[in-house]
């Protein structure tokens, strides 16, 4: 039987004062890997922001990762962030400071203390996006492609049973997005969960999955044609 990690029951989402989308139902379940499609302006990001608690569920039910969005509290939000991965288009990368250092900041606020579990856990995380020697390097000497393999190991480091990607390959070039479309790939074969945000059609029909669309204030499933 198939265990949804994200729910939605006729959920409203706002963006202060005025309705994005309405009636939202959305199930995913673990281990799939779900894109959300849909036109500039359409409700993708506040959707993605809803999830992750930068928004406020005020209409219908939702669960994530075993966290109820309805009325969730301030302090409950840096737990909730901890079972996900976030991803977004500009990386948010700390440019003062080297990709291990990057990555060791981000364990040492969600509370790792052992220095050597800390570099071990850097190590494995940059060798799964192919990153394992570049960790000396600031992010200005890496390619818009390697910054985002960073920002996906980065979203790795504390085993997430979600991974949120906000548009990953939106400042990316073709080949560049193929690269790291083929990086989340594998992360989703090994048992990740991915809800991907993007308007790269060519990545839908290059890498099918199954496809939720934000159009006229809803989301819906959409069904793939066979090519």
């Amino acid at each position: 039987m198939s265990t949804p990690i994200l729910q939605l029951k006729d959920a409203s989402i706002s963006q202060g004062d005025s309705l994005v989308l309405s009636n939202v139902n959305v199930e995913v379940n673990k281990g799939e890997f779900v894109y959300l499609i849909g036109k500039t302006g359409s409700g993708k990001s506040s959707f993605m922001k809803i999830l992750y608690g930068d928004l406020t569920l005020t209409e219908g039910e939702g669960q994530i990762v075993g966290h109820n969005l309805k009325g969730l509290k301030d302090k409950d939000i840096p737990f909730l962030r901890r079972k996900l991965g976030i991803v977004f288009q500009d990386f948010k990368l700390l440019t003062d400071r080297t990709i291990n250092e990057n990555l060791l900041f981000v364990l040492k606020a969600t509370g790792w203390k052992d220095k050597n579990d800390m570099n071990k856990r850097v190590e494995e995380v940059l060798n799964k996006v192919g990153m394992k020697t570049k960790g000396f390097k600031y992010p200005h000497e890496l390619s818009g492609g390697e910054q985002q393999r960073v920002a996906i190991a980065r979203a790795l480091l504390n085993n997430p049973e979600l991974i949120l990607a906000d548009e990953p390959t939106g400042n990316l070039d073709p080949q560049t997005s193929i690269e790291v479309m083929e990086v989340l790939q594998d992360i989703n074969k090994n048992g990740n969960t991915i809800l991907m945000a993007t308007h790269d059609y060519a990545l839908l029909l290059k890498y099918p999955s199954k496809t939720l669309k934000c159009d006229n204030n809803e989301v819906y499933e959409v069904v793939q044609r066979k090519q």
